[in-house]
């Protein structure tokens, strides 16, 4: 099954999150074959699943690393941190390497990778990822953005759900935006408290974090997406025109009735 289809369960089934809840979502790589699954081409432009498998992931283990000779996994090493430095939604996340799946567990576990105790790590990463990066596979891009202000927080679901719900949202040259994930941090109206924002696919949630707002500094939300087609400007601008308070409601770029096949 696909890791973003387990990391939805836990915003599905409220009965389930109570009994564990979701830490991170790690990806193990073949030494021998990653590579090549990697930069598979699917026909239709479509992901492929070693691809997407990698963009979800908050951490990678490479394994089986003493099948292949030092020349091949270094290949496989260089790509993934070729991806994993300019674009991942975890631009300063850690890759292991390992043989037979051995790892020391404080490497694993305990990632909160998806709860409000990972809003001060994610403050500091998302001031390193590179505005527009592609991916290992050149149809997957990260795009990141700030924008000054507070959100409504009315606005900003409507925002996530023309993205991620509706699937309404174009870029300039027309193709829909697929967006795999997203992950960021929002200032809502009258909250003292960040928020963090994560979306996996089709579903999202809003969480508070422990970090307070500074009294006297401007608020600045910043968002991180990966996924296909996806167009900063547009995204920028859409953000901007339905979730700020000052801005418009209406684009040419989200559309009722438009929905992207």
């Amino acid at each position: 099954m696909s890791s973003g289809a387990v990391a939805s369960m836990f915003w599905v089934d409220a009965e389930l999150g109570s009994d564990i809840y979701l830490d991170g979502i790690v990806t193990v790589v073949d030494s021998k074959y990653g590579l090549k699954h990697l930069a598979e081409e699917k026909a239709g432009g479509l992901i492929n699943e070693a691809t997407r498998q990698v963009a979800l992931a908050d951490l990678i283990i490479i394994n089986k690393t003493d099948l292949v000779p030092e020349e091949d996994l270094s290949q496989l090493r260089t790509a993934i941190r070729y991806r994993i430095m300019n674009g991942s939604i975890n631009g300063l996340g850690k890759i292991l390497e390992t043989q037979r799946s051995r790892v020391d567990l404080s490497n694993v576990l305990d990632l909160h990778a998806f709860d409000g105790l990972s809003g001060i790590s994610l403050q500091r990463k998302l001031q390193y990822v590179s505005a527009t990066q592609p991916h290992l596979d050149q149809n997957i891009i990260t795009v990141t953005f700030e924008a000054p202000g507070n959100a409504k927080e009315e606005s900003l679901n409507v925002f996530i759900q023309n993205l991620l719900w509706e699937k309404n949202v174009r870029n300039k040259d027309g193709h829909c935006m697929e967006v795999i994930r997203l992950k960021g941090l929002v200032s809502i109206k009258d909250r003292a408290q960040q928020v963090i924002v994560q979306g996996v696919h089709e579903l999202y949630d809003l969480e508070e974090t422990p970090v307070s707002w500074d009294d006297d500094a401007q608020r600045t939300n910043r968002l991180v997406f990966i996924g296909k087609n996806l167009d900063k400007d547009v995204l920028k601008q859409l953000f901007m025109a339905t979730v700020t308070e000052t801005g418009k409601q209406r684009t040419t770029h989200s559309k009722e009735g438009q929905v992207c096949p």
